[in-house]
C-alpha cells in the first residue's frame, strides 16, 4: 500500500501531498514573514503574518505535478503564489468563479474539481465545507464564501480526506461517512472572528474525529502562521497526549515530512 504517499508540510495550510506517484501543492502562501497585515476583525489584528518563514525556496516549493486550492482567501493563495506559480500549471479549484478569477490573474491550465475529477489515475472528490457557524456565513458571507476539501482515492493508496478551511459540521461528518478515509488533515489552528468566535476547527474535534473513526490517522496543519490562529504546536501535542489521542494524530513542524 502507498511506498508514494507523503506529507510534507510548508507552512499554515500549505503543503505537498505525494500520493501514487503525483506530487499536489496544496493552497500556497508562499509570502516572506509578516508581508501582510492582520486580518481585521479577528484575534492579534495587531501581528502581521506569515509569522514565520518559509522552510524552503520557493523554486523547491514549487517541484509539483499539480496544484490544489481549496479557496482564494489570502493565507491559502496570495499575491507571491500569484507572481511566482508558473501561468501554465496544472490548478485545480473549487468552482467556476475561483476559475475566473485564477484566469483573471493569466493562469492557463484550470479544472473546476467535482465529486469524480480523475487526474490520471487518481480520483479526486470535491468535499463541502462551511467556514464558520451559520450565523458567521449569513453575515459575513462576502468575507468568508465558499470553501471545499477534498478526498483522494487511488487503488493502491490509502483514502486522504484533506478537509480544508471548515468547522466540524454535517458537512464533514458526511464526508467522513461517504467515503470512509483512512488518513485525514485537519486544520485544527481555531481561527478567531472576534465577532463570531471560530471559523476552523479547534483541538477538541481531535476527540471527535478519533471517536467516530477507529485507528484513524490525522495530521494537523493550519497552526502558528497567521495572526488569528490560537492554537499552538505545544499546546496541542501536550492536549493529544492528556487524551491519549497522540497515537492517531501528527502535527509536523514546518519542514517536516511525514510518511503515511
Amino acid at each position: 500500500m502507498g511506498e508514494y504517499m507523503k506529507y510534507t508540510q510548508i507552512r499554515n495550510a500549505t503543503s505537498i501531498i505525494e500520493y501514487a506517484n503525483k506530487r499536489f501543492l496544496i493552497d500556497p502562501l508562499l509570502a516572506p514573514k509578516e508581508s501582510y497585515d492582520g486580518f481585521a476583525g479577528t484575534l492579534n489584528s495587531h501581528l502581521k503574518w506569515p509569522r514565520v518563514e518559509l522552510p524552503f525556496s520557493i523554486e523547491k516549493i514549487l517541484e509539483v505535478d499539480a496544484i490544489i486550492i481549496t479557496h482564494l482567501h489570502k493565507d491559502h493563495f496570495d499575491d507571491f503564489a500569484c507572481k511566482y506559480i508558473p501561468k501554465k500549471m496544472q490548478i485545480f479549484c473549487q468552482d467556476s468563479h475561483d476559475k475566473k478569477i485564477l484566469e483573471s490573474y493569466g493562469f492557463k491550465n484550470i479544472i473546476v474539481l467535482c465529486e469524480n475529477t480523475n487526474y490520471y489515475d487518481i480520483k479526486l472528490s470535491k468535499t463541502k465545507g462551511q467556514h464558520g457557524t451559520d450565523d458567521a456565513i449569513e453575515k459575513l458571507k462576502e468575507r468568508l464564501g465558499e470553501v471545499c476539501g477534498i478526498v483522494f482515492q487511488h487503488k493502491s493508496e490509502k483514502t486522504l480526506y484533506l478537509a480544508g478551511d471548515t468547522l466540524w459540521n454535517r458537512f464533514v461528518e458526511e464526508s467522513i461517512e461517504k467515503y470512509k478515509p483512512e488518513l485525514l488533515i485537519l486544520s485544527v489552528g481555531d481561527a478567531i472572528n472576534l465577532e463570531h468566535g471560530s471559523i476552523i476547527m479547534g483541538k477538541t474535534d481531535l476527540i471527535t474525529v478519533c471517536k467516530k473513526i477507529k485507528d484513524v490517522k490525522i495530521i494537523a496543519n493550519h497552526l502558528e502562521a497567521v495572526n488569528h490562529t490560537c492554537v499552538t504546536r505545544d499546546e496541542l501535542k501536550k492536549f493529544i497526549l492528556d487524551n491519549k489521542i497522540d497515537n492517531n494524530v501528527l502535527i509536523p513542524n514546518d519542514g517536516d515530512t511525514c510518511n503515511i
